[in-house]
């Protein structure tokens, strides 16, 4: 099949791009050093890339990403890196045998439910400066200890920086990784454990308390990444079609919101032009001359919920505007959902 024959709208891979960003990566972080993220890119045929690469233990944000992993026989050794009250799904993914299991608690409530689920190992989750889960670092010893009486093994301590991804002032991101960095290095103290994981694509180097960086978004990247001065480049693209082109000077593709997030801002156009408008299946165009059937080319501002919106992707040697760039492989997005 060539890019001709893909209906649109649909996401389209660079692999030359996407195997250099993960060439950089492995070479920074090997191994287990890296425990990528898959709620960036949801899909466990992306992760057996990884995999390939050398990294076999991953990391993910709902229940549904373990289980697919897991079935896909990626289970050697999966984070749930997110709370979760779930007990029962829990207790299937246990039962089913083909994963090692660790999940991030922050609370008493957490703790039980990881226990009745029949987990058996936990990560204490901190809070380290970004308004979301984890405890305060000065209760994270007390937390372990609750953990470790009703007989889990506490592994280690989890904290992201969320807050520092896309903070582009050096000064600001550097004094913000050092407060980050002792609130966690401080719960790891009173809590121990071999595990310190975290950090992102955003701080994938200046974060160097973590034994396993939690980056997923580097294999692929996004506008609002790409603004940041990383050594990864844009990888996936949204291909879409001309369907209208207006006297007024403008032209509509068939792809809008439904098929992009905008919680990032808009997508950039590729090539001369720029975007006016994204409508729910439509976006507006303007600054060139196209012609209805043209095919082109958005990068996403976001890929995580903008990948979700798809069901594949489709991997290209080189991503272009050109129809008749053979298509390698489609990976099914098969890790969405809850």
């Amino acid at each position: 099949m060539k890019v001709g024959e893909i209906n649109t709208p649909a996401l389209l891979v660079d692999s030359n791009v996407f195997t250099e960003n993960i060439s950089h990566m492995s070479a920074a972080r090997p191994g287990t050093s890296l425990r990528p993220h898959v709620k960036a890119f949801k899909s466990s045929y992306l992760a057996k890339e990884l995999v390939a690469a050398g990294h076999e233990n991953f990391c993910c944000a709902t229940i549904r990403e373990m289980e697919g992993m897991a079935a896909a026989g990626l289970g050697k050794d999966l984070l749930l890196a997110n709370q979760t009250l779930n007990s029962e799904r829990l207790k299937k993914l246990i039962d089913g045998g083909s994963a090692r299991v660790t999940v991030a608690v922050d609370s008493e409530e957490t703790i039980q439910a990881a226990k009745i689920g029949g987990v058996s190992e936990v990560l204490i989750d901190v809070d380290v400066g970004m308004p979301r889960c984890g405890c305060h670092p000065n209760e994270a010893g007390e937390l372990a200890e609750k953990a470790r009486a009703v007989g889990l093994n506490v592994r280690g301590v989890m904290g992201y920086e969320g807050h520092l991804m896309h903070q582009k002032d050096q000064q600001k991101r550097d004094m913000g990784m050092a407060r980050s960095i002792k609130k966690l290095e401080t719960a790891h103290a009173e809590v121990g454990g071999e595990v310190i994981s975290g950090g992102g694509t955003g701080t994938w180097e200046s974060n160097n308390l973590v034994t396993e960086l939690q980056a997923g978004s580097y294999v692929l990247m996004d506008t609002e990444y790409a603004r940041q001065d990383l050594p990864f480049q844009q990888g996936l693209f949204l291909l879409t079609t001309v369907i209208s082109v207006s006297g007024r000077g403008h032209a509509v593709l068939d792809g809008g919101l439904k098929a992009l997030a905008m919680d990032s801002g808009p997508p950039s156009l590729v090539g001369k032009g720029e975007i006016m408008y994204c409508a729910d299946e439509h976006t507006g165009i303007t600054g060139n001359s196209w012609k209805v059937g043209n095919r082109v080319l958005l990068r996403p501002a976001h890929i995580d919920p903008t990948i979700s919106k798809h069901e594949v992707m489709h991997l290209v040697e080189k991503v272009s505007e050109t129809d008749d760039s053979p298509v390698i492989d489609t990976w099914p997005i098969d890790l969405r959902g809850w």
